[in-house]
């Protein structure tokens, strides 16, 4: 398993101090077994005293054997119920149950440390050598794999609160993560870097995002008249994105303006039901027509031209729709930068260097 590389101690402003040791020599878990690492409250006041010199003897005789020991801070990460976890050490051995972590952790560099993916990942390409696992499976399949990280996202944690509960009373850390604005990516990306080790890399993924992303509004900054969008969310239902979601984000990066910028967000979600009548009230404005298409919204160009009304909307009527994959504009990942391109050519060719065909699928 290796030598000893961390040791935390850090003052509680209680009395009592918290130790963390995470890696230990191989030899001294002969001589002082330890199941997993783990944290251990130590009083040094009155009858806490005894029972510490054990852990304090162990940490002695780790140093000993030893030739230098590092004294790290453990780093705090929020899930996204807002729970507290310290990380005291990266984790190794990791099964992503969302498309996007699987994305973003391979974006990390972690294609050895993750073992599992959900079924549907495919992006990239290596994620489809992985092991599947799914929210359905038995808890003991993945305990039989033996990840000291799971990875889902709020709907699965609520949905499947047996799995979940399996796994934490086996030892597994079970972390729920999924941003819904700009400021919630940067810090989700950090908290993946975080639990992985990586947080070097996420810093500079997220520095050369914001670089690239300031670079696409500087394109249109001095467009005086700006295509004005209705970016359809779920056809079925109507319904649109809200403002501050990252959909809209990646739309007003590539120069658009949001004709539905009154939306309200439905359960606290990043879409919010619009209505026909209120996206008819803004026929004459709509510029371009804009849907995302894939698993949240299963449309089409001829489902969108022939819904009844939709005719009197000056983007149907100029033959000014378009489908963008929902991949693209709605999931926390890199590709977010395609996203904006990809609008940028439909609203400006001219600007962002490449004609797209009308009624094209992005």
């Amino acid at each position: 398993m290796g030598m000893l590389k961390k040791i935390l101690v850090s003052p509680r402003g209680d009395g009592k101090t918290r130790c963390m040791v995470s890696v230990v020599p191989p030899g001294l878990f002969r001589r002082f077994p330890i199941h997993r690492p783990r944290s251990w409250k130590i009083s040094f006041f009155g009858g806490g005293r005894g029972r510490c010199a054990p852990l304090v003897f162990l940490i002695i005789m780790c140093c000993q054997f030893t030739h230098g020991v590092n004294v790290v801070k453990a780093a705090e990460i929020r899930d996204a119920q807002g729970e507290k976890l310290v990380v005291d050490h990266p984790f190794k051995r990791i099964i992503s149950l969302y498309g996007a972590h699987t994305e973003n952790l391979f974006f990390l560099g972690l294609d050895q440390e993750i073992i599992g993916v959900s079924k549907n990942d495919s992006y990239p390409e290596a994620a489809k050598k992985k092991e599947w696992f799914s929210y359905h499976d038995d808890p003991e399949k993945f305990l039989v794999a033996a990840p000291d990280l799971v990875l889902v996202r709020p709907m699965v944690e609520r949905g499947y609160p047996g799995l979940i509960n399996r796994l934490r009373r086996s030892g597994i850390t079970v972390v729920s993560l999924q941003p819904s604005t700009v400021d919630g990516l940067y810090q989700y990306w950090m908290a993946l870097g975080v639990l992985t080790g990586k947080e070097g890399k996420a810093e500079k993924m997220i520095l050369e995002f914001k670089t690239r992303v300031a670079h696409f509004s500087q394109l249109t900054q001095d467009v005086k008249k700006k295509k004005r969008v209705y970016f359809e969310a779920i056809h079925s239902r109507m319904k649109t994105f809200v403002s501050g979601s990252m959909a809209m984000f990646v739309l007003e990066s590539a120069g658009g303006v949001n004709v539905a910028t009154d939306a309200v967000s439905s359960r606290g979600t990043n879409i919010g039901i619009y209505g026909k009548e209120r996206i008819l009230s803004h026929a004459n404005e709509i510029d371009v027509f804009l849907a995302q298409t894939g698993v949240m919204n299963h449309t089409s160009l001829e489902m969108i031209k022939n819904e009844p009304g939709f005719r009197i909307i000056r983007a149907v009527k100029e033959n000014q729709i378009y489908l963008i994959d929902e991949v693209l504009v709605s999931r926390p990942v890199f590709r977010l930068l395609i996203g904006i391109e990809t609008i940028g050519k439909i609203l400006y060719p001219e600007i962002f260097g490449e004609n797209l065909d009308k009624n094209k699928v992005i």
